[in-house]
């Protein structure tokens, strides 16, 4: 066997022993010659960078304070100098707004704020010029009340009667009209409301407006499919999925032709009129899900063979446990579902107190759970959650960035992420997110409110941070825009920016691309993360997650050789490029992180 053979016969044999290698390794069958083995090329999506771009509040062409499609087309040399490959766009269809977009009235259409289909189109001709692929969030499980759909179905029009979810009501004792279930909605309050034309209730598990479609009905099934197809065909490369724990409720057939009540939670820190109060049994996470998404991706299989395209991706939004998490990528039955559910832990399982070993942890526990032979994903922020730097802590921004960016698999950053942006301080008099003013009030609505995260972009000092040209912005723009933005970070000797900039570069080694990894706690407050790769530079990240300075022993590290040097450090290390690093101990600042260069092994 050549000598580069033995080594990676070894690596492979030490990682199954020690067990904690749980990467899967991706390269061609070994050559007879003596030279390193073949990559094997990755499909477009499987190792790229997914930036999503809240467009309300990217970037404003025509002064109106609103983000819009012009905006966004004239900085997509911004993702090219950052080293994203996918922009993923939040909605742009038309709609009432009032959940920003996430109530449609037209599924096929821009909405007039953003543009129209020509700037669309555009925005698809100038990213496919340079190379960046874009996906639409599509929200399959409802409808604004104003869409021609509720509409159409609220009048009982042959073939929409039943394209939502209808409900007689209940009469209580005494003769008066009451909702069919106790349901509560998403957002606060009953699932169930009274259509005074249809003398019926309509589901809602979101807002009001937005009412649920029914997907039990064969007509929903299908126009969902014509939806995905219609923007395919205008060049989206493929869709996130909004919602997908919401789209069916327990059938009234199989409980006596009667909506049934959930039991409570016993959740005594939340009202009768709150999400949490029940158990939600009936409402979300039921099996019948899957087979819709897996009808999905049949169709986007099939159309990207029927048409010679690139892969046609859907990415699965599901907040929901593990197990039924990882059913979106596929079941046992080989049926392939969407190509990754968002990975959310990082978000619902980690925060400011979370030590080395709860990093660890909960990064092991998904990569455990996900079937064999699917990819990865990471996502540190969206726009219904507060911003990274706040939910953890500023000096930990680089650490963050570099863990998204090094572990195996897609790295998804929420708009600002690269550049550290906080949540900006939103009062109640400017708040506009449905879900805080129906669930707050003046003394808490920060505690629902979804605003803070969505304030605009911080593209310079200048007049509202360089978002608008105009006097006013939808949202206020942060109040440290002076001191966090994009021309401040290039002009910078070191950023947040330039140090994202070169964590992109380094995804595209095939250590990290195509290598295996190894992850481990050094102490309760500093990990090590390390991507290797036989007969290629090895490179690990240590990152201190705690609060106080912390020392820890490299010779430990499986993989790790001298000489090592640093290549890339956190804005604040007093560690530069190229500085060298002795196997040994290792002190970290709190929130410092380091990724070392070693040679191959």
């Amino acid at each position: 066997m050549p000598s580069w053979g033995k080594v990676v016969l070894i690596s492979v044999l030490v990682a199954v022993v020690v067990g904690v290698v749980v990467g899967t390794v991706t390269w061609a069958l070994m050559r007879s010659d003596s030279t390193p083995p073949d990559i094997i090329e990755l499909d477009w999506w499987e190792r790229t960078i997914i930036y999503q771009i809240y467009p309300r509040s990217f970037k404003d062409t025509d002064g109106d304070g609103i983000g819009d499609l012009k905006g966004i087309t004239s900085e997509l040399e911004h993702f090219v100098e950052m080293g994203v490959g996918t922009i993923w766009l939040s909605p742009i269809f038309v709609s009432p707004m009032v959940d920003f977009g996430y109530d449609i009235s037209d599924f096929y259409d821009i909405h007039y704020e953003y543009g129209t289909m020509a700037d669309f189109e555009e925005l698809i001709r100038r990213a496919r010029q340079l190379g960046i692929k874009v996906l639409l969030d599509y929200v399959p499980n409802h409808a604004s009340t104003e869409s021609e759909y509720f509409k159409k179905s609220v009048a009982r029009e042959p073939g929409y009667e039943n394209f939502f979810i209808w409900a007689d009501p209940k009469i209580d004792a005494n003769g008066n009209r009451t909702v069919p279930s106790n349901w509560i909605s998403q957002f606060g309050g009953s699932v169930w409301e009274w259509n005074e034309e249809r003398q019926q209730y309509y589901l809602h598990q979101f807002a009001v407006e937005q009412a649920d479609f029914n997907f039990r009905e064969p007509a929903v099934r299908q126009e969902m499919i014509n939806i995905m197809q219609f923007w395919i065909e205008k060049g989206a490369h493929g869709f996130r999925l909004d919602a997908l724990p919401h789209l069916f409720e327990a059938d009234p057939d199989d409980h006596g032709g009667f909506f049934p009540d959930e039991p409570l939670s016993g959740n005594m820190f939340v009202t009768s009129d709150q999400i949490g109060y029940t158990t939600q049994v009936h409402i979300k996470d039921l099996i019948e899900i899957y087979d819709v998404v897996y009808e999905w991706r049949e169709f986007a299989d099939k159309w990207q063979e029927d048409n010679d395209s690139e892969t046609i991706v859907l990415l699965a939004e599901a907040y929901a446990n593990v197990s039924m998490t990882m059913l979106y990528y596929g079941d046992e039955r080989d049926r392939i579902g969407c190509h990754f559910p968002f990975n959310f832990d990082f978000i619902t399982s980690l925060r400011a107190t979370s030590n080395a070993r709860d990093f660890v942890y909960v990064i092991s526990r998904w990569l455990t759970y996900m079937p064999y032979g699917n990819v990865a994903n990471w996502v540190f922020g969206n726009h219904d959650n507060s911003r990274a730097p706040s939910r953890f802590r500023s000096n930990m921004v680089d650490g963050l960035n570099a863990l998204n960016l090094i572990l195996p698999g897609v790295a998804i950053t929420y708009q600002g992420e690269e550049l550290g942006m906080r949540d900006g301080y939103v009062s109640w008099n400017d708040t506009v997110d449905v879900n805080a003013i129906n669930q707050g009030n003046p003394d808490n609505y920060l505690e629902y409110s979804r605003d803070p995260a969505r304030t605009p972009y911080h593209w310079n000092n200048s007049t509202n941070a360089g978002f608008t040209t105009g006097q006013t912005t939808w949202l206020p723009v942060a109040e440290d825009y002076m001191e966090i933005n994009l021309q401040a970070q290039k002009d910078a000797e070191r950023s947040h920016y330039k140090v994202y900039q070169s964590l992109s570069r380094l995804r595209r080694m095939a250590s990290l691309s195509h290598g295996t990894h190894y992850l481990e706690a050094l102490s309760v407050n500093t990990l090590v993360l390390v991507r290797h790769l036989a007969t290629y530079n090895t490179y690990a990240l240590v990152f201190n997650v705690g609060t106080e300075e912390d020392t820890v022993d490299l010779s430990r590290v499986t993989f790790l050789a001298e000489p090592m040097t640093v290549y890339e450090s956190s804005v604040f290390s007093r560690r530069r490029t190229g500085d060298a690093i002795s196997l040994g101990e290792l002190s970290l600042q709190p929130g410092e992180m380091l990724v070392l260069r070693a040679p191959p092994t």
